[in-house]
């Protein structure tokens, strides 16, 4: 009998200590090109490191989370959101005895699809794209992942892992156990970290939060993460699903009710979000009728039948919010006369 691999050994570890209902590497359904298999690194941990090194990955350390662009040092930006997305969901796995492996890949590519200037974003594409298909973050997150890295090669992730990162929204359900982790621990991330963030910018105080709600979940960041994660833990183990408790749920969706109220539709913190549209609005209109102002691989897409519009959707959905500043900026703004004789 031959020697196991390192992956073999990983991949018989899970069978023996992961629980019944946990997605194993070895039953995973693969991915749409196969690929010879890696002798250290089983599936869904190859999928983690695709992620980790792609180019969209890098490109959210520089897209808002809630507040645009933001000059403080400290404030979350999409990066910052998805590690502590990933770090909750990570938790919540290993605790359950799930595998954690699916769960950080899942986490980590789930806002890949994210615009510039946060959801505000999102929504004027959306409009501009409406005559083809529209533009949801998670379904660009699937396009980057199947199609726009790497040069139009995709990443080639296994289906568990494109299924998480494209039903984590509210309103969907991902097929695994560990995609619903990540569903619930994204709504855990950034209700917490919000918060936290408005208060930095002196949107909120902790004594707003309505009394009812501190008192069930918690009076600070440490106490709302801590009695969140421990009730998915608690109720998902005795239910051998992903669940939260009635009370603790209920809880979490008068929260993020109060935040949408006071922070997330908030005339303060959504000043700028007018000037955004109309900059994405602008870059839009530019990139319709200059075509080869955009890279290479976008007028090659072009080229093959791809629907112009998606395309450029494609091209200013992938960059920063300071990227996006600075193409507006050479477009539209008048450069000061270089030439001085004296």
């Amino acid at each position: 009998m031959s020697e196991l691999t390192i992956r073999e050994q990983i991949e018989q570890m899970e069978r023996e200590n992961l629980c019944s209902w946990a997605t194993l590497n070895e039953n995973s359904k693969g991915r749409d090109v196969d690929e010879p298999q890696c002798d250290i690194r089983p599936l869904f941990q190859r999928d983690r490191d695709r992620i980790l090194h792609s180019k969209a990955f890098r490109r959210l350390k520089n897209k808002t989370q809630v507040f645009l662009t933001p000059k403080g040092d400290h404030y979350r930006t999409r990066l910052s959101h998805t590690l502590e997305v990933s770090q909750n969901a990570r938790t919540i796995a290993k605790a359950l005895r799930l595998n954690e492996d699916l769960v950080e890949a899942i986490a980590l590519g789930h806002d890949l699809g994210h615009t510039p200037f946060g959801h505000s974003g999102e929504r004027i594409l959306n409009e501009l794209c409406k005559n083809v298909g529209g533009f949801e973050h998670n379904v660009q997150s699937i396009r980057i992942v199947e199609l726009l890295e790497k040069s139009g090669k995709g990443l080639n992730l296994t289906v568990e892992v494109r299924d998480g990162i494209l039903n984590h929204k509210t309103s969907l359900m991902p097929s695994t156990p560990e995609g619903q982790i990540v569903r619930l621990s994204d709504k855990i991330a950034y209700v917490n970290h919000d918060i936290d963030d408005a208060i930095r910018g002196n949107l909120l105080k902790e004594s707003d939060i309505p009394i009812d709600i501190r008192n069930t979940i918690g009076r600070s960041t440490k106490e709302r993460l801590d009695t969140l994660i421990h009730d998915v833990v608690t109720q998902s183990m005795a239910n051998e699903h992903i669940c939260m408790s009635d009370e603790i749920s209920e809880a979490m969706f008068d929260l993020r009710q109060f935040m949408f109220k006071h922070v997330y539709t908030n005339d303060v913190a959504k000043a700028e979000e007018k000037k955004a549209h109309r900059m994405l609005e602008e870059l839009f209109e530019y990139y319709l009728n200059n075509l080869d102002s955009m890279p290479e691989k976008y007028n090659n897409m072009i080229n093959k039948g791809v629907a112009v519009e998606r395309v450029v959707c494609d091209y200013i959905a992938g960059m920063t919010d300071q990227y996006a500043i600075s193409k507006f900026d050479e477009y539209y703004m008048p450069k000061a006369w270089q030439v001085d004789n004296f």
